[in-house]
């Protein structure tokens, strides 16, 4: 089975259409998402884009699809990227079921996909992060599961830790470190993709269907990658409980 895996699309429809326009997510026999699909400029059109693919596609909830249901059922908001509140609103009561029903993790085989560790959807795990820290977000996890997958944390890597191969495919919409859209197909093994895309053209594209007030800083910031691998690595590490 080959499974193309997407993750932290966040809202953004013209870099999810450039991914699913690649020959090999088109052909996949499974596309997963790993959360944080709909907190963005263009939410909804982002979900009926995805969920028009029926059963392709295999959903997990982020911690900011999460947070999106629970901002519209009337909890604080408590992402700090001021788009979220904005696009919970957007989004119709249908929708927001939708994104409540979705699992926290999903299991194929060996193959274990969740958005930010196995038992907790904001923890924080980096490709530098040190082997007791693993020890501590596989605590507890069926040991036949040989290969995680998650996300969150918007930077694509594989690493072995514990035996265990662990995948992040990085961002489709928010990337840091490099533009692009990426992602990653998983098959007899594993490859890390990235899309190449036309950014100023889907900068203007957002900026004219999205309707959110602050949609061109928004995009410019996120789409060109703006934030570098190392300022995301700087931030993202005093999280996982390093020292130093």
């Amino acid at each position: 089975m080959r499974i193309a895996v997407l993750s932290d699309i966040h809202g953004v429809l013209p870099a999810l259409d450039a991914v699913l326009a690649e020959p090999d997510v088109a052909a996949a026999d499974r596309i997963v998402l790993t959360g944080d699909t709909a907190a963005g400029p263009q939410p909804g059109p982002v979900l009926d884009r995805l969920r028009a693919l029926g059963d392709q596609v295999r959903w997990i909830s982020g911690n900011a699809d999460r947070e999106l249901v629970e901002y519209r059922g009337g909890g604080p908001c408590t992402i700090p990227d001021p788009i979220a509140p904005w696009a919970a609103d957007q989004l119709t009561d249908e929708q927001v079921g939708f994104l409540a029903g979705l699992p926290k993790t999903l299991r194929m085989g060996e193959v274990l996909f969740c958005h930010a560790t196995p038992r907790d959807d904001e923890e924080i795990v980096l490709v530098d992060s040190r082997l007791e820290r693993w020890s501590e977000v596989f605590a507890g996890l069926d040991p036949s599961v040989a290969t995680v997958v998650c996300g969150n944390t918007h930077m694509p890597f594989v690493r072995l830790a514990h035996g265990r191969l662990v995948v992040n495919p990085g961002s489709v919409g928010m990337p840091y470190g490099r533009p692009g859209a990426h992602w990653a197909l998983l098959g007899a093994g594993v490859e890390l993709r990235r899309t190449v895309f036309d950014v100023d053209a889907a900068i203007a594209d957002i900026v004219r269907d999205s309707g959110y007030p602050d949609a061109a800083e928004w995009a410019d910031y996120y789409l060109k990658a703006r934030a570098s691998d190392a300022e995301a690595i700087g931030v993202f590490g005093a999280r996982d409980g390093r020292e130093t």
